[in-house]
């Protein structure tokens, strides 16, 4: 008998809150060459698009995996180097490819070198993995020394990013073009790795991530699954790398060094490996420390070390985990009765930074600076650093600077610590009310 019951649909409501997100970061990247218009912004910009891509596809691995790899500069940079050889087979005729195109071709030779090398390296996980892919890593680096045909040698293969091969008129001379190229890459790139973090496989990665026995138990093939991520993220680690080709018309050695992948690792964690946008922030902050840093002082990679260390001390969730924890405080309306905790951890961890600063600065021109001048400038200011008196004078502000900022981080954990016992009160009682 035919049922008397009406059929219903309903439909979900859009998620406001994902278009306006997307929307802005779309944005974004339109706009952001028109507010920073100088060749070195451009510049800056351009690799900050092309980062965004690696850091991301590194970051499938290590915070939706929990694969740690100390290998990924293997597949940007055999992508980069694929690509700059599809470039010049292209100015050459041999290979009728515009140039929109190239990072596809990068893309699928790290995808192949993935599949290659991944699936002897997704055997094994935790530490296991990690060597493993340290070991390629220097494998490849050390080839890239040892077959000049293809890696160019110490002086790396260029090419000309300006040939024949035009689309719409473009010829990708002019930086803004260029950039324009690697904003539409990185949009979608980004929401390609952001699908696929949804996906039922992005899904089933993160619980072999969290717990890979009861992965197996339910049926899966726990490496079968790394072993697809580990593809994914070699395509889009490829898509990358071709844009180190395209930006810098010349690929060397480097670009597959252990430098290189560790500079993935460090900031990928300093942006946030537990969350999507984190790595984001950190491929931004890549680009910030290793071109303006490096401009303001020689000793900029101590500095690293010291931010790396201050991070994993005081907030190993990264600079993401940060902004999601005051936002979580601010949503219940706690984050008012933070400020003044936070303007004294602002102020004296200033101070404490700018003293550790001088220390370094002054400590690098006695053992590195071949000058053989005794004063060092440190903010408009000469220092001799031949007189003891500077010495104590540093000494004396970076102790006191410590011992404040440790009163004002003590007294800020008291504050915090009352923060979130008040937001666990209220999430319990609403909880009780539904």
């Amino acid at each position: 008998m035919p049922s008397n019951r009406t059929a219903s649909y309903h439909w979900k409501p859009y998620n406001v809150g994902r278009w306006v997100i997307w929307g802005g970061f779309a944005l974004v990247l339109i706009v952001a060459p028109r507010l920073f218009s100088s060749g070195l912004s451009l510049t800056l910009l351009s690799q900050m698009g092309y980062m965004i891509i690696i850091c991301l596809s590194y970051n499938l691995l290590l915070g939706q995996g929990g694969m740690l790899s100390f290998g990924h500069a293997v597949y940007t940079g055999l992508g980069a180097f694929f690509a700059v050889h599809a470039m010049n087979l292209a100015a050459k005729g041999s290979l009728p490819i515009p140039l929109p195109f190239i990072p596809l071709v990068g893309g699928l030779a790290g995808l192949g070198v993935a599949a290659i090398l991944g699936y002897p390296s997704t055997k094994k996980a935790g530490t296991p993995f990690a060597m493993i892919t340290l070991g390629v890593g220097e494998l490849v680096a050390a080839m890239s020394l040892m077959f000049p045909e293809f890696f160019g040698g110490e002086g790396g293969v260029s090419t000309n990013r300006v040939y024949d091969a035009r689309l719409f008129g473009w010829g990708f001379g002019p930086a803004l073009q260029v950039y324009y190229l690697i904003a539409f890459y990185c949009f979608v790139c980004t929401a390609a790795m952001y699908a696929f973090t949804r996906t039922p496989l992005g899904r089933m990665l993160n619980a072999v991530r969290d717990n890979p026995e009861r992965v197996e138990f339910v049926g899966y093939d726990t490496q079968r699954i790394r072993y697809l991520a580990f593809m994914i993220s070699g395509f889009f680690a490829g898509i990358g790398g071709a844009f180190v080709a395209i930006n810098f018309e010349i690929v060397t050695s480097e670009t597959v060094s252990a430098i290189r992948s560790g500079g993935y690792l460090l900031f990928t964690f300093l942006g946030g490996a537990t969350f999507f946008f984190g790595p984001i922030v950190g491929a931004v902050l890549l680009v910030l420390s290793s071109v303006l840093l490096s401009e303001i002082t020689p000793a900029w990679q101590i500095y690293l070390g010291f931010i790396f260390l201050f991070m994993v001390m005081y907030a190993p969730g990264g600079v993401a985990s940060l902004i999601m924890m005051n936002l979580r405080v601010a949503a219940f309306g706690k984050l008012g009765r933070l400020w003044t905790a936070y303007l004294a951890l602002g102020g004296t961890g200033a101070v404490l930074l700018a003293a550790l600063a001088c220390v370094v600065e002054i400590i690098y021109h006695l053992q590195l600076d071949s000058s053989g001048e005794s004063g060092v400038r440190f903010f408009g200011t000469v220092l001799d650093v031949t007189r003891a008196d500077t010495w104590v004078g540093v000494g004396l502000v970076a102790l006191t600077a410590f011992g404040l900022f440790e009163l004002s981080r003590r007294r800020y954990l008291h504050e915090w610590g009352e923060a979130q016992a008040e937001i666990e009160k209220e999430i319990k009682r609403r909880e009780a009310l539904l």
